[in-house]
């Protein structure tokens, strides 16, 4: 159970990391600055903050207007939700 805990709280965090990340970046965005790279972001999504990258893009309109993000945070969100199932399963 104690795997179980530890994996949740991995995931819950990984995707507030990026949420939040996803914010500075626009703010970052909306006034010129210098900007988060998109490797961190598609790091962190493949890391497990796939749903908290998405989110973010939802709530703070960003990065919608990219391809790449706009197809390929819903593709790893299966993934990373196949996987925590997977590595859940295997825990119990």
């Amino acid at each position: 159970m104690e795997m179980e805990n530890q994996l949740l709280a991995y995931i819950l965090l990984v995707n507030v990391i990026e949420f939040f990340l996803m914010r500075v970046d626009k703010q970052k965005a909306i006034k010129g600055q210098y900007r988060i790279p998109e490797r961190t972001f598609w790091l962190l999504a493949l890391l497990g903050g796939a749903i908290g990258g998405y989110a973010g893009m939802k709530v703070f309109r960003h990065k919608t207007k990219h391809r790449s993000f706009t197809i390929g945070m819903p593709i790893l969100i299966i993934i990373n939700i196949a996987l925590f199932g997977y590595f859940i399963t295997a825990l119990g």
